[in-house]
């Protein structure tokens, strides 16, 4: 019985050995005698009891890496604290075993460095503006050294910049005082937009005054004419009228009484003004005889126009 025991814990141990599960996103390595033998794939696999021994498992997974707060001289020898975040992934399990001794820690350290070497090759004002180019920078620099390890670096991420008190106290004194001129200047901007406004409103004002008084004018002028020729055309239909009027028989009669009444008013009109004198004709005949000429005149006139 005791035999039997002791072949099965044999057995069992044998089996332990010999069948290796490896979970998934893993990668085992295996030593043989003391040498790399291989490295076992996720699922069932088979070892020599005794002879292979798993040395280092390594997840394939990426993995995030907090590196340290350090602190960082920029170009113009300015202080900062600043510390990161990495994100990198074992590509190879082998080199991942015994390409370093410790790949996180060499990993760590040289992102650190690297992260020195790049900010101290830029002004205080340029770290907070191109984060970017640093992350990448420094992604660029571990990746080419850390391919020797079998490690893929993926991305690194600046978590904070901090200045000392006094450049902060600075930088928000900076801030206030653009932000200021900044109100200065778009105030000003608006008073110049607000004259140029106002001096265009007038500028169109007194062009719309004038043109409204220059089609008054023209108006004013056309009407004006329109009247004249009006005036003008019902002073030769009368005078027309008149001389058809005179052709007619007793038109002249008609005429002589018509200037007698007029003399006769024009002689009482003046003979009303005090401040004339008038001298009446001895000889009455004489109103006669200029009357006589005005009717030889109108004689002549018809005789013309015949």
């Amino acid at each position: 019985m005791e035999i039997a025991a002791v072949l099965v814990i044999i057995a069992i141990l044998f089996v332990i050995k010999t069948v290796k599960v490896v979970p998934q996103q893993e990668a085992w390595v295996v030593e043989r005698l003391g040498k790399f033998h291989a490295s076992l794939a996720p699922g069932l696999n088979f070892v020599v009891p005794f002879v292979d021994n798993v040395i280092q498992k390594h997840s394939l997974k990426e993995i995030p890496l907090d590196v340290p707060s350090q602190i960082c001289i920029t170009r113009d020898n300015t202080q900062l604290q600043v510390d990161g975040i990495l994100y990198f992934q074992v590509t190879d399990p082998k080199l991942a075993s015994y390409g370093s001794s410790n790949y996180i820690v060499a990993v760590t350290q040289l992102a650190q460095t690297s992260l020195r070497s790049v900010i101290g090759k830029l002004e205080l004002d340029k770290t907070f503006e191109e984060r970017d180019i640093i992350n990448a920078q420094v992604v660029a620099a571990i990746d080419e050294a850390a391919l020797n390890w079998g490690v893929k670096v993926l991305r690194y991420e600046i978590k904070d910049l901090t200045p000392p008190k006094e450049i902060l106290l600075a930088m928000q004194s900076q801030i206030t005082a653009e932000r200021e001129k900044r109100a200065l200047i778009a105030a000003s901007e608006g008073r110049r937009q607000e004259q140029i406004n106002i001096a265009t409103g007038e500028r169109e004002a007194f062009i719309a005054r004038s043109e409204g008084e220059k089609q008054a004018a023209i108006n004013k002028a056309q009407g004006d004419a329109a009247a004249i020729t009006e005036m003008a055309n019902a002073t030769a239909q009368a005078i027309e009228r008149i001389a058809a009027a005179i052709r007619q028989p007793g038109g002249e009669q008609a005429v002589q009484l018509k200037v007698a009444e007029q003399a006769v008013q024009a002689y009482g009109k003046v003979a009303q003004d005090a401040k004339t004198t008038l001298i009446v004709p001895g000889n009455m005949t004489e109103v006669s005889g200029l009357i006589a000429s005005a009717m030889q005149m109108v004689g002549t006139g018809k005789q013309v126009g015949q």
